[in-house]
């Protein structure tokens, strides 16, 4: 998805295919900037920032936020944009565009729809009942190879245990823990969220999640660079792996190439520890809430004394309720992580 002419790599962009909560509404990006305002009066708004948007697209969160920021904050804000994709052309001169994210950050990590494009492998349970690799070819073509065995089959038992029923598939989320405790590393101070389509333990899905994007719509997640591949993110999972592993900031070292994220960003954490507050899990409509997003209508006597406020708050309304429904982006997941300070959010 990331080679040459490559998904992610198209002049159009993600939101040429797909609607995420940062395209729906201008009112995510709004949101977004009043939790780094949280962010920044926790840390005792220091001299410098920082703004990070994890997988940024085409940079759209990043200037949403940086336009929404009260002028005092936004003078001492920093955007930083990590994507592997080319900068765009006329993107605000105050971004950064960089390939991973910066090294240390006093701030907000923000990776929206990051997590579930970090690569995984998927395992199916044979006629015998044993958990299998799922093997890929480009023309999308699958056949089961060895048994899952080590690390991978460590975190099958401990986070998505596959019962011995043939044809039931599992995505292994290690490689995703492992980008996310990478990333929280960095952050000396501050706050990482991860918001993502999510299951938990309880909510696993029993043949996975895999599937594919292209102008819209869901299509057979080929890895021939024509089309989005996603899988849904075990948060849960996620959110346990800096608290189990967590890295002391800045002696991560690098993974395999087979095992980096799109982003540059997966890195295996070493053994020393710091300690992390709990981390969060919420669903998006919670989140959003806490932030003054509810979707409520307007008072019906505001048509008749200001029409236009009436019609711009019923317009505010209709985005806000697109952002928190039910069966819908509502139900993302958010997963918190403080990182020396309280949780904004609660």
């Amino acid at each position: 998805m990331y080679g040459p002419g490559g998904f992610y790599r198209r002049p159009e962009g993600p939101a040429g295919h797909f609607r995420t909560s940062v395209h729906a509404s201008p009112l995510f990006a709004r949101a977004v900037a009043r939790l780094l305002c949280r962010v920044d009066e926790a840390l005792g708004r220091p001299a410098v920032l920082d703004f990070v948007d994890m997988g940024a697209g085409r940079g759209e969160l990043v200037t949403g936020v940086l336009d929404a920021l009260p002028a005092d904050v936004a003078a001492r804000a920093r955007g930083y944009a990590v994507e592997l994709a080319d900068r765009p052309p006329g993107l605000d001169a105050r971004i950064t565009w960089l390939a991973e994210p910066p090294a240390a950050v006093t701030g907000l990590l923000f990776a929206n729809e990051w997590l579930d494009n970090v690569p995984v492998d998927v395992a199916e349970v044979d006629s015998a009942g044993v958990p299998r690799l799922v093997l890929v070819a480009q023309d999308g073509t699958e056949r089961l190879g060895e048994p899952v065995t080590g690390a991978e089959a460590d975190w099958l038992a401990r986070w998505w245990p596959l019962p011995a029923e043939e044809g039931l598939r599992a995505e292994i989320g290690l490689p995703r823990d492992l980008a996310w405790a990478s990333v929280v590393d960095r952050v000396v101070r501050g706050l990482a969220v991860a918001v993502d389509y999510a299951h938990t333990t309880a909510t696993r899905p029993p043949f996975g999640t895999l599937t594919g994007f292209r102008e819209g719509r869901e299509t057979a997640p080929v890895p021939d660079g024509s089309c989005d591949i996603t899988a849904h993110v075990a948060l849960d999972a996620c959110a346990a792996a800096p608290g189990a592993t967590r890295p002391a900031h800045g002696t991560a070292r690098t993974l395999p190439n087979t095992a980096r994220t799109p982003h540059g960003a997966a890195q295996e954490p070493p053994t020393t520890a710091r300690a992390l507050p709990p981390a969060g899990l919420l669903a998006q409509r919670a989140a959003l809430h806490a932030l003054g997003i509810t979707g409520a209508r307007p008072p019906l006597a505001l048509a008749s004394t200001d029409p236009s406020a009436y019609v711009r708050a019923l317009a505010n309304a209709g985005e806000a309720a697109e952002l928190t429904a039910s069966g819908g982006l509502g139900d993302f997941g958010w997963l918190v992580q403080p990182v020396g300070i309280r949780d904004p959010l609660t």
